[in-house]
């Protein structure tokens, strides 16, 4: 029954909810160095932000407590992994994992954002 069900049923976006700090710190970040814009706030104080750029979205949850994980939080795709490489650099963004073509066909690296979050920024090679 389920997997009938479930041959009808398609699913839309998804976006990844990433626990931070200082929301605010966080906001300018995505803001400056991904180009990322607000969209949505919740709370007061604010507590909860949606930041959207182009297909891409990024739920912000105010965590005052909040660790770091040591896995990749989000993946996103990109059509210039090299210059959002070169801006990271130049922005003085803490590389996880330097770029590099992957065996799984994808040129990718991992950075931290200013929480510790892990994000892992990919290009499909032809």
């Amino acid at each position: 029954m389920a997997d009938s069900a479930l041959a009808t049923i398609t699913f839309g976006r998804a976006a990844p909810g990433i626990c931070v700090r200082d929301i605010q710190a966080a906001q300018d970040f995505y803001s400056r160095v991904l180009g990322f814009e607000k969209v949505f706030e919740n709370g007061d104080p604010i507590g909860f932000m949606v930041m959207k750029k182009d297909r891409a979205e990024i739920h912000l949850s105010q965590k005052p407590d909040h660790k770091a994980s040591t896995v990749n939080v989000m993946h996103m795709f990109v059509n210039d992994v090299a210059a959002l490489y070169a801006i990271c650099e130049v922005e003085g963004v803490r590389i996880i994992k330097s770029l590099a073509d992957k065996d799984y066909g994808q040129r990718a690296f991992v950075f931290a954002d200013p929480d510790g979050n892990r994000i892992d920024i990919g290009e499909r090679r032809s």
